[in-house]
């Protein structure tokens, strides 16, 4: 290791990273708090540890001197080993010899055995960041080594609200009975068809880049990291489950799927199959509540964790993409640390997500407009509040907005856009 280099590329990006213009994301840390970022690609885990970096200095908490940060992807880099990482620490010593920095390590996936190297670092008082690609960042193993010092932090693409701010559009305190109403149904069709990812912003064509996120994830995060033979398996799977979002979904179905190809497939494969889609954050699943423990490991929902990913499989998508969209917004809001606090609901009447902690339940429907899309719609909330204590039902439409009175309750209808912003 040069430690010349070190040092250089650490004053660099004490330089560089406070003056970068960043648009301020929904992200909130504990002061002193060690956290490991993941999530998919590109969704932006390193932009999250910049704007830390930025908040840190513009709070008073740190000078930039205090911030020793790191992407062990840059080419510069010659550490390939777990032990030549005590040189990092080492080069920033000799440059401060009176000063604990603060450690942002991005990327460090890329070193075997790196939870041991920041465990460490954090039993010795140093407070610690770290981002990686690496599904396996949320193993078990890894979760064990790293104790109780870390906390696990999913990073999701752009949400709407952070969308608009990209956009220019700060809302007012009152924006949904304004001019502002207007610019916000009109940004969210983009949105809504290409999703979160920052770098198809200002692009002309989206469709292209999605593709091409879709392949690395498919086929470098999935297929090569798993090193499994058959890669066609692994796309007729992902294109089944985009084209199933909305519906349950049994192992047996999805193996006799995939066994129409020709090729021998096990229900254990599948499960191997899901399992790794899901650890590359492709995809996420919900079970049904009313299901034991092992019906929930044969029967689940799947969603995809970007709009974007999903409209890259589907011909006819705006139902999907409505109900996937509200799907990722209660993941972030309800199941991100808690699992067991976001269901669908199917004994007797279906409903599309149940949220037990909360006594909150969601209808999602493109439209009411359609009578008996209405009496489905709100006789499955009426049936399940009988059978159940709710404090809030909702319907979540494109555009449509009423309240709808049910007894002595009420059921609110919803555009996804307002919805999205003000709930």
């Amino acid at each position: 290791m040069n430690k010349d280099t070190i040092k250089s590329i650490l004053l660099k990006n004490q330089e560089r990273i406070p003056q970068l213009p960043l648009i301020r994301r929904d992200v909130h840390f504990e002061p002193v708090g060690n956290y490991v970022l993941v999530g998919l690609r590109r969704a932006g885990k390193s932009y999250i540890l910049y704007q830390h970096i930025q908040q840190r200095i513009s709070d008073g908490l740190s000078a930039k001197e205090d911030i020793l940060y790191i992407n062990f992807e840059d080419d510069r880099l010659d550490i390939f080993q777990l032990s030549e990482l005590d040189g990092i620490i080492q080069s920033y010593e000799e440059l401060y010899h009176d000063r604990k920095p603060v450690i942002y390590l991005d990327e460090i996936q890329i070193i075997d055995g790196w939870e041991k190297f920041v465990r460490r670092l954090a039993d010795t008082g140093y407070q610690v960041m770290v981002t990686g690609s690496n599904a396996k960042m949320l193993s078990r193993e890894i979760a064990t080594t790293l104790g109780g010092r870390f906390i696990v932090r999913n990073i999701y693409p752009f949400s709407f609200g952070e969308y608009l701010r990209y956009k220019g559009i700060e809302l007012d305190a009152n924006w949904a009975l304004t001019s502002q109403r207007s610019q916000v149904r009109s940004l969210f069709t983009d949105y809504f068809q290409y999703g979160g990812f920052a770098e198809t912003f200002n692009r002309m064509d989206k469709q292209e880049w999605l593709n091409w996120l879709c392949q690395k994830i498919v086929l470098g995060d999935i297929i090569a990291r798993n090193e499994i033979r058959s890669g066609g398996i692994i796309r007729l799977l992902t294109k089944k489950l985009a084209e199933s979002v909305m519906q349950p979904t049994t192992l047996t179905r999805l193996t006799n799927i995939l066994k129409s190809t020709g090729d021998k497939v096990s229900r254990n494969t599948v499960t191997d199959y899901l399992s790794y889609m899901n650890e590359a954050f492709l995809v996420f699943r919900l079970t049904n509540y009313v299901d034991s423990f092992s019906e929930r490991i044969v029967n689940s929902k799947h969603y995809f964790c970007d709009n974007g990913l999903l409209n890259n499989y589907l011909i006819d998508p705006k139902s999907k993409l409505l109900e996937n969209l509200v799907a990722i917004a209660l993941k972030k809001r309800y199941g991100a640390l808690d699992e067991d606090n976001l269901y669908y609901y199917n004994k007797s009447v279906e409903v599309d997500f149940f949220v037990p902690n909360e006594k909150l339940a969601i209808q999602v429907s493109y439209s009411l407009l359609d009578y008996e899309t209405r009496e489905r719609e709100v006789g499955a909330l009426q049936k399940l509040s009988k059978a159940i204590d709710l404090d809030r039902m909702l319907i979540i439409t494109m555009d449509e907005e009423e309240t709808i009175p049910i007894g002595e309750a009420s059921i609110e209808v919803i555009p996804i856009w307002k919805w999205l912003l003000t709930d």
